[in-house]
């Protein structure tokens, strides 16, 4: 009979042993830290008209595009970008530029056509696409991304 009293002391003394153990790597081991997810949405109107070149952000290197994120989900972006980038496509992420300011070509698929304030243009992924030649003012265009852009996901393309 003391034989099983016994195994109940010593395993209540390993549960001891174990729940101490957990409390005290709780305190010395750092915690994983979680990949940061976007930030919350909130509400707010900007004005994107008035936003100066400065204010979207400097220049992406080795490219005439500076570009601001203006809202961030799970689902999606808004950027502002100004200016011109490479011949390009994206694997994984569709784009919509709404083209808020300046003229002149853009290529899309193998076509270089012709864009103006007020255009959509819709660039399914894998879709090769850029601002080519700016022929009044600077391109300015508002860029949503479904599912948002992942780094690494803007291929060049000679």
């Amino acid at each position: 009979m003391r034989q099983p009293l016994l195994r109940h002391a010593g395993r209540g003394a390993c549960l001891a042993a174990a729940f101490a153990a957990g409390l005290l790597a709780a305190r010395v081991v750092p915690e994983a830290e979680a990949q940061p997810g976007p930030p919350p949405m909130v509400p707010q109107i900007i004005n994107v008209m008035a936003m100066t070149d400065d204010e979207i952000g400097p220049l992406v290197p080795n490219t005439d595009l500076r570009s601001r994120l203006l809202s961030a989900t799970g689902d999606g972006t808004v950027s502002l970008q100004s200016g011109n980038v490479m011949r390009h496509f994206h694997a994984d992420a569709n784009e919509i530029q709404l083209i808020l300011d300046g003229a002149g070509s853009f290529w899309l698929g193998e076509r270089e056509m012709q864009v103006k304030a007020g255009d959509l243009v819709i660039i399914p992924k894998g879709t090769v696409h850029a601002g080519s030649r700016a022929t009044t003012g600077r391109f300015r265009a508002l860029a949503i991304k479904l599912p948002p852009q992942r780094p690494g996901d803007t291929v060049a393309v000679p």
